[in-house]
């Protein structure tokens, strides 16, 4: 549960209508810096004040879209948002410098979506279903 005293440190920092913003989707207000944002638009921020925060959830993700998932967030920002990485991929000189030529866009998964993979099939069925064959009445 949210202090009372942080929460209204943090309303006071961000402003109402991102205070209530972040209640209605992350359900906890919170303040920091901002680190960058990626292709999809997602922001990246960063508290590193020690009482304000619980160890290991100073890192944190402002989704662009209302209906999001995990796999909005690019490799990259995945490693640093889980501590792998140090430094933000807007600062790491590595990531910047050795970002290969053929390396293609970041690409959601689009399951459940109108952009999700739809295989179909080539070979021919081994079993046919039965059709009723009609046949006339000689009266």
């Amino acid at each position: 549960m949210v202090s009372l005293l942080r929460t209204i440190r943090s309303m006071r920092r961000v402003g109402l209508r991102e205070w209530w913003r972040q209640m209605q989707y992350i359900g906890d207000a919170k303040s920091g810096r901002y680190v960058g944002a990626d292709q999809f638009g997602n922001r990246y921020y960063e508290n590193l004040n020690p009482e304000e925060e619980v160890p290991g959830r100073h890192r944190w993700v402002d989704y662009s879209q209302h209906y999001y998932n995990a796999t909005q967030v690019p490799p990259e920002w995945h490693s640093w948002l889980q501590h792998i990485r140090k430094d933000p991929p807007a600062e790491d000189p590595i990531v910047q410098q050795v970002t290969p030529s053929w390396k293609a866009p970041w690409i959601e998964n689009l399951t459940g979506t109108r952009g999700a993979y739809k295989p179909y099939n080539t070979v021919v069925p081994k079993i046919q279903a039965w059709e009723p064959k009609v046949t006339s009445r000689g009266a």
